[in-house]
């Protein structure tokens, strides 16, 4: 059985194309593409599902046509519509440094080097040219930079981004612990 923890979301299935059982695919990461993998994970009904990949072209930088090994016609090619597309981790740990997208981290801990643990990654927010990880403090959403000029590690087997962040730029609310 494949875990939440062990995949990451790449996607979404939009609807069948053609009559022979392609997908549009909406990807947010083509690391598909980018490492040896033979399948995407596709979740249905709240359980991650392996399906291995027949063939697959681009439409554009955000959007391509997936043919899945077993998926053969538009009937059966509909099941996948509106469905998460995911990667597993273990394959996109073998991407080099920048091959990774931001939804890749979303999962991992984020430790300071000054303040300690400070939560869990729930999001990556890059609707602004400043990409900002959306970090779980306590119950409290933080908003990290995430500039290479901040990260001083990135731990990928035990999932864990460490940061060393400017003084002033964590309002942590030290008064709780007085």
């Amino acid at each position: 059985m494949i875990r939440k923890e062990e995949v990451y979301k790449i996607g979404i299935f939009n609807k069948p194309h053609g009559i022979h059982g392609e997908l549009s695919f909406t990807f947010t990461d083509d690391i598909f593409d980018r490492v040896e993998a033979e399948y995407l994970i596709c979740l249905l009904d709240g359980i991650f599902v392996p399906f291995f990949i027949e063939e697959y072209r681009f439409r554009s930088d955000t959007t391509a046509l997936v043919k899945l090994e077993g998926v053969d016609t538009a009937e059966r090619a509909r099941m996948f519509t509106n469905i998460e597309v995911y990667f597993p981790v273990k394959h996109a740990e073998g991407a080099g440094p920048g091959e990774l997208s931001w939804d890749f981290f979303v999962g991992f801990r984020m430790e300071e080097v000054h303040h300690g643990q400070l939560g869990e990654v729930t999001d990556v927010d890059t609707s602004t040219i400043n990409t900002l990880f959306v970090v779980d403090y306590k119950g409290e959403e933080l908003l990290i930079p995430a500039q290479e000029d901040f990260i001083m590690d990135i731990d990928q087997k035990h999932k864990v981004i460490t940061v060393d962040l400017p003084e002033g730029l964590l309002a942590l609310d030290d008064t709780e612990e007085a």
